[in-house]
């Protein structure tokens, strides 16, 4: 799972540079054998689930194959994407799913990575004095623009924008009445609503789109300006200062290609401190325009001063490669219903020898890849659904989503001809779980078909503990739910429906704490997958409801994406 390039850049540099794909891995071949023979042995010895059509024997083989040593981690442009793809289109076209790209089960995606060569320190002036900001402790900057030139700033004027919002179903503007072209605007992070705790503001503490990182780089983009800084704060973040650090002082990773998106000439963030220093400076009380910034009728406010910095990136390119495969429908093929999962992971550190330094990535993500064979089983034994369905296993998820966002941009189903999407990322493995977790609840109508198969199933929704950390908006999914498509991410939680609560917070913590983006992400053959088996039940009825159905469901009213799903199917 990826945590908003968060989580991968704490891992050295010389695996990000293994991890690059410097070309393209080598077509499939399909003589190779599929199933391991242990896995074969395994999936013989392990019968399936009674009362679910989920083979947990299958399943497994599936998981233990795609985390094993073999494949390397699995990590983009290796030989452990070779292998990946390899297994993955064969037990495709064995299950007689079609290809999904044209006559092809892969569809290419360009990419670069791009390393800040050479980086300025931030110079600022007010009036005729000049002082600095200083890379790492107060500041870090990076551009995504292409090429190996210098880009960055001189003399910019610095605007503070508050949150840097426009969201016109809440009636919100931050850049109303602001000519912005050539500034350099300085944005809060997160949203108003979890400033305030209001729950009728926004999404009350639960983080909207609105308050992610991502968005407001974008925005300052749509806008004009040349650059944005956001002020970093260690709790509506979620993360602190040292994993900015991090995340934006090795490798950053972009589509290749023509980007369809403006970007800024510079991106960065700074430090609290530097933030109250800066406004002290401009005779601002910087915690009296934060309080301010949370209300609505915010109107911007320059800092009168001047600022200038410049980055210069080193640049390789590479390709990696989604896997597609369609069971086209038989009523309304041009309709689409989307299972989705990433297939990469972090790869190897070549600095330690044998296994132990490899990043198997058995739960982040073998499980959801797993997931996806499963269920394209499934279908295939039910029979031909009314709509298509197709099984979108992506690449580069933990390099910051960028083999969905590559499939949205580039789709085979438009995003008005796509019925939904149902991303499955690091499955719930504990066992069997009376609750299941609902990512980013209270999103969208897909909720409601969930609902009904949960409670068949003698088990309850709850929504995601932490909503303020916006995890709904750092996985795959998300690419679908900003074009517009309803898009679910749910799973098994921590109720354990034989050892109780406190068993399941214990194997979520082991889980965060020991195995997340470790070489600890190992297969278990002791693993309980009667609670993932129900889960996946759960997905492929929400999916067969959907695929055998004629509902176009939306998402619920003043979800920030509605608007756009509005506009596709009026």
């Amino acid at each position: 799972m990826f945590s908003s390039r968060l989580c991968l850049v704490a891992l050295s540099s010389f695996l990000l540079a293994a991890c690059q794909p410097p070309e393209p891995p080598e077509p499939p071949d399909l003589s190779e054998p599929s199933l391991s023979a242990e896995s074969q042995a395994r999936a013989v010895q392990m019968p399936a689930v009674p009362g679910t059509g989920i083979d947990v024997g299958r399943y497994a083989a599936h998981l233990e194959t795609l985390s094993s040593d073999e494949f390397e981690g699995r990590a983009p442009g290796t030989r452990g994407e070779r292998l990946t793809l390899n297994y993955l289109v064969q037990e495709f076209a064995e299950l007689g799913l079609s290809p999904g790209y044209g006559d092809s089960y892969l569809q290419p995606v360009p990419m670069v990575e791009q390393f800040a060569e050479a980086r300025s320190s931030m110079r600022l002036v007010q009036a005729d004095e000049s002082f600095e900001l200083t890379y790492p402790e107060q500041m870090i900057i990076g551009t995504r623009r292409p090429g190996t030139d210098f880009h960055g700033v001189e003399d910019s004027e610095l605007v503070f924008v508050g949150y840097g919002i426009v969201a016109p179903e809440y009636d919100w503007d931050d850049y109303a009445g602001l000519d912005v072209e050539g500034k350099t605007v300085i944005i809060l992070v997160n949203d108003p609503g979890f400033a305030t705790g209001d729950p009728e503001l926004f999404n009350g503490r639960a983080m909207t789109y609105y308050g992610r990182w991502t968005y407001k780089y974008e925005e300052a983009a749509r806008q004009g300006a040349a650059a944005a800084l956001i002020v970093h704060d260690t709790e509506p973040a979620s993360y602190g200062w040292d994993v900015v650090i991090n995340s934006w002082s090795g490798a950053q990773f972009e589509l290749g290609g023509d980007s369809p998106d403006r970007l800024l000439a510079l991106e960065g963030w700074i430090t609290l401190d530097a933030a109250s220093s800066l406004f002290e400076r401009a005779d601002l009380d910087f915690e009296a325009e934060q309080a301010r910034a949370a209300q609505p009728g915010f109107s911007y406010v320059s800092l009168d001063m001047e600022v200038s910095a410049e980055v210069r990136n080193r640049v390789r390119e590479g390709v990696s490669y989604n896997v597609l495969a369609t069971i086209p429908g038989s009523e309304r093929p041009d309709e689409v219903v989307v299972y989705m999962g990433h297939w990469d992971h972090l790869g190897r550190n070549i600095a330690i020898p044998g296994s132990a330094g490899i990043y198997n990535g058995a739960i982040d993500n073998a499980t959801g890849t797993a997931a996806l064979l499963e269920i394209a089983r499934l279908y295939q034994e039910a029979g031909q659904p009314e709509r298509s369905v197709l099984f979108l296993a992506v690449t580069l998820e933990e390099y910051g989503l960028l083999g969905s966002r590559y499939y949205v941009n580039n789709p085979v189903f438009p995003a008005a001809q796509t019925v939904a999407a149902i991303n499955m990322d690091a499955m719930t493995l504990i066992g069997p779980t009376d609750d299941v977790v609902v990512v980013g609840y209270g999103s969208s109508e897909l909720e409601d078909i969930l609902a009904e198969a949960v409670e068949q199933q003698g088990r309850y929704v709850v929504p995601e503990p932490t909503p303020e950390a916006g995890y709904y908006y750092r996985s795959d999914h998300f690419n679908f739910a900003r074009a517009g498509i309803p898009a679910l991410y749910a799973k098994g939680g921590v109720e354990h429906r034989e050892r109780g609560r406190e068993y399941g917070m214990e194997r979520a913590r082991e889980y965060r704490d020991v195995q997340y983006h470790q070489p600890a992400d190992v297969f278990n053959p002791d693993w309980d997958l009667r609670g993932v088996a129900e889960d996946l039940e759960l997905l492929y009825v929400v999916g067969r409801v959907l695929s055998d159905g004629d509902a176009w469901p939306n998402w619920f009213p003043g979800n920030e994406f509605r608007s756009t799903r509005d506009a596709q199917r009026p």
